[in-house]
């Protein structure tokens, strides 16, 4: 099994291919003429839009009956939510892996940021890439740490969230030559049990997957990942004994990246972050299961090199040796994945929130589920498309400077108030006018007010 980033483009729809099918719906059309046979899509996004097409990067897990996969649905399988539960205001947080953000793009450079929208809501529902800093994670009790597959299907109306009081850990670890990484591992397992409470093993691999970084053309972190029924083949053996996964495993990246990333590229993208993302995206869709991915250091001369002082967005990772106990608190109480009608789920959910320009599939579910998306200007990214030109509902779309700005949002959209009514200058109040034929049918109802305004 072969897990690779691919591209296509897909022209932009005429107004009738976009009415018979959704956008979501066309963009699927166009994509499935691409794939062979033996390939199913595990991510999806549009990367750049220009006045004609959509440049679309996608995953591909490319399977020829090395495992028997049980998945039922593709990622675009798409059920429209049927109203809005309004019992609790739910926000779901997303900073995309490997996109370059400005904040959470590093290492858990997005903690604040999520503690920060996490005081605004009921829950909030966000995935490893915002908390994950190495050794800490400071998310907030009311947080729900999913990984982005989930999410993605959460969106989609696929599936539920329940809320768990612990989960039993298994950490899948590979084998490195020098026993001081794996040792170190087992005593950060170690550390969280004593001081979380939590109830975890360890499983020592023998390099059972080959990962490789790559760079997509338009900069984002992806990568090529081999002989992935390796470790399904592990995971599908200890699925009933445990609730979730971690991983800690060798991700080739070439040597200068290390140094390049601490000290001489201050917006280089975290070359590890895109494998990371392939891999429990494609764990995840597969055994329905959390999972997190923490990556393993590769030798004493990584481990030591002398990088100083660092960009404060990448300053966890100098500090650990595993990376590990981040994904270890959340996947401790990361919540169990159901059927559509048994937890949280596309219903409740109250608002998304992006980083401008981030078009994937969560994005694109609510547009037509018609949930108000939240695009922050300030955190910059190498996402190039301009949302105001998507088919957003009047009203469900709000672009605004930074977080704090963001919040103001959610408190809008909790009290019911339109934003217009806060804002001065206000507009007239609009009017509609009924126009006919000859035969009095009902032709249109045109908007007035600018007349009157004049």
């Amino acid at each position: 099994m072969i897990l690779r980033e691919k591209e296509i483009i897909i022209p932009k729809p005429t107004e009738n291919q976009s009415t018979k099918d959704g956008l979501l719906g066309y963009l699927s059309n166009n994509l499935s003429k691409e794939l062979q046979k033996s390939e199913t899509v595990n991510r999806f996004v549009i990367s750049i839009t220009d006045s004609n097409n959509y440049l679309c990067e996608f995953g591909t897990l490319e399977n020829n009956n090395e495992f028997p996969s049980s998945q039922k649905n593709s990622v675009f399988s798409f059920n429209r939510r049927n109203y809005e539960n309004t019992e609790q205001f739910n926000t779901v947080l997303l900073i995309p892996t490997g996109i370059g953000a400005e904040i959470g793009g590093h290492c858990g450079d997005g903690n604040a940021v999520a503690r920060l929208i996490a005081s605004a809501c009921d829950n909030l529902i966000t995935h490893p890439n915002v908390v994950n800093a190495s050794d800490i994670n400071e998310m907030t009790e009311n947080t729900l740490y999913v990984e982005g597959s989930i999410i993605t299907r959460l969106m989609m109306g696929q599936i539920g969230l329940q809320k768990v009081r612990s989960n039993r850990i298994l950490m899948l670890m590979d084998k490195p030559q020098d026993k001081l990484f794996n040792d170190e591992i087992i005593n950060a397992v170690s550390s969280a049990r004593i001081s979380l409470g939590i109830d975890c093993d360890v499983y020592e691999m023998d390099h059972i997957v080959k990962s490789v970084s790559a760079y997509s053309n338009s900069g984002r972190a992806v990568g090529t990942i081999y002989h992935l029924e390796r470790l399904f083949e592990i995971i599908n053996k200890y699925k009933n004994e445990y609730a979730a996964f971690g991983l800690s495993t060798f991700i080739e990246v070439p040597k200068e990246y290390h140094l390049n990333y601490f000290t001489t590229n201050e917006d280089m993208v975290n070359p590890w972050g895109g494998i990371e993302s392939m891999l429990t995206h494609s764990i995840a869709e597969e055994f329905q299961m959390p999972c997190a991915h923490s990556p393993m250091m590769t030798s004493r001369e990584i481990l030591e090199m002398e990088v100083g002082i660092v960009d404060p967005r990448k300053a966890p990772e100098t500090s650990s040796t595993t990376y590990l106990h981040c994904i270890l608190k959340g996947l401790h109480k990361s919540p169990k994945i159901v059927d559509y009608n048994k937890g949280l789920n596309a219903e409740s959910i109250s608002c998304l929130i992006i980083p401008d320009g981030c078009i994937g599939l969560p994005t694109l579910a609510a547009i037509e589920h018609g949930i108000p998306v939240i695009a922050v200007k300030e955190n910059k990214n190498y996402m190039r498309n301009k949302l105001e030109d998507f088919p957003f509902k009047k009203g469900k779309l709000f672009i605004v400077e930074n977080y704090l700005e963001a919040v103001g949002v959610m408190q809008l959209l909790k009290a019911g108030v339109s934003l217009e009514s806060v804002r001065r200058p206000i507009l007239s109040t609009t009017v509609l006018e009924k126009k006919v034929d000859k035969e009095n049918h009902l032709i249109s109802y045109d908007d007035i007010s600018e007349k009157q305004n004049s």
